[in-house]
């Protein structure tokens, strides 16, 4: 019977946006269980269910009750809630962070829900959890055939570098705003014309943001879309801001680890291993890179202290929050969709609630995401290595 306890006090909560009511509210439902079923009957706010005969506990929302959900490279199948491994120990509380950032920009099927989603932003656990039980259905995403759910999951993260906003001291690599003359959808000049082409070094002359010490730093900086700049200007002074991704030449992406492995140039193609490579072969530098004929731009973001404990904006156009923001296919999972992940692997073992808020080019196919992992060095580290075995599951409202 303390469940239909919960639910009751999901209802007053939800029910009632005055902040004191609220409050005084949660401490009323403070001493409830975190494992909370309910009903299946899609309302507008969960009755509490009957208890299952002879139990005394409510039966669990969990039914995997509606039609298989067609999307253009994924199926969804409906699924029971206790098929969500981790369900009952995730850490809410961190994710309804990532989800209060989509309801800045929601799409039209969850905005409705953005209302409910910010009241419950001071909720607990188990709150949460009874809330997303009673609105949203569980669905496995498959290969749009069907067949094996089993995906793959890679991991991105922020850079962080020293610069310069004048060439000198050994940084001379320049990272370029939108230059003159590029128009979306048109081929631009590649990465080796636009270092030495006399034309494109005109369009990019006076378009510099910044420079570093590495252009294989600048390179990895493209290939993620954005980093934090330690920018020291010409008065001396320090300052950190974000170059955030505003565009690219229009020339395809060639990941340089790869010509470097079918070159049999090196058996490790993670960036410590070009890194490697690249010690060992100095002179070759510009050879690498210039595999790669995609420039990326970039704009300049002021970092606040708020800001500051945010990731870059995603393609669905809000900040992404370490550890609960990924990037998917949007032709399998919509912007802005709750979706549960599982994956376990040598460096990571994960569980969780996360938010559909990125893409990316490499990022194709049903079951497919890029873990959001911070910024800096050690999120560098874990990033470079992540690559393992996933399983995803959307939730989406009844």
């Amino acid at each position: 019977m303390r469940h239909q306890g919960v639910l009751r006090c999901l209802q007053l909560f939800l029910a009632r946006p005055a902040a004191a009511l609220a409050l005084a509210l949660l401490g009323a439902c403070a001493s409830v269980p975190e494992s909370v079923p309910g009903t299946s009957t899609p309302q507008a706010w969960p009755t509490p269910a009957s208890p299952a005969p002879g139990t005394g506990v409510a039966p669990d929302y969990a039914g995997s009750t509606g039609p298989v959900i067609l999307q253009r490279n994924s199926r969804w199948v409906p699924v029971p809630w206790t098929e969500l491994p981790g369900f009952d120990s995730d850490a809410l509380f961190e994710a309804w962070n990532a989800w209060l950032k989509s309801c800045e920009r929601p799409g039209a099927v969850f905005a409705s829900l953005c209302p409910e989603v910010r009241r419950l932003s001071i909720g607990d656990n188990a709150m949460q959890r009874a809330w997303l039980q009673s609105r949203l259905q569980p669905y496995r995403v498959e290969p749009l055939q069907g067949g094996q759910a089993l995906g793959l999951l890679t991991a991105y993260f922020e850079p962080e570098f020293a610069a310069r906003r004048q060439p000198g001291d050994g940084s001379n690599t320049p990272l370029y705003q939108l230059p003159a003359g590029l128009s979306p959808g048109k081929p631009w000049f590649n990465r080796r014309d636009a270092e030495t082409l006399p034309q494109a070094q005109a369009a990019l002359q006076g378009r510099e943001l910044v420079y570093l010490a590495d252009p294989v730093d600048a390179m990895l900086l493209q290939i993620q879309g954005s980093g934090r700049m330690r920018v020291t200007e010409p008065d001396g002074q320090q300052r950190l801001v974000r170059l955030a991704y505003a565009g690219h030449n229009g020339q395809p992406y060639q990941s340089i680890g790869r010509w470097l492995l079918d070159r049999g140039e090196v058996r490790d193609a993670t960036w410590p291993g070009i890194r490697a490579w690249i010690n060992r072969n100095p002179q070759r530098v510009n050879e690498l890179l210039w595999q790669n004929p995609r420039l990326v731009f970039f704009k300049e973001e002021a970092l606040g202290e708020f800001d500051a404990g945010f990731g870059p904006r995603g393609a669905q156009g809000v900040p992404l929050t370490p550890g609960r923001s990924i990037a998917v296919d949007p032709n399998s999972i919509p912007y802005g969709t709750p979706v549960w992940l599982a994956s376990e692997g040598p460096n990571l073992s994960l569980q969780r609630l996360v938010m559909a808020q990125d893409t990316g080019s490499a990022i194709v196919g049903a079951v497919r995401a890029d873990y959001f992992v911070g910024w800096g060095a050690q999120a560098g580290d874990l990033a470079g290595r992540l690559k393992q075995p996933l399983r995803l599951w959307v939730l989406w409202p009844k």
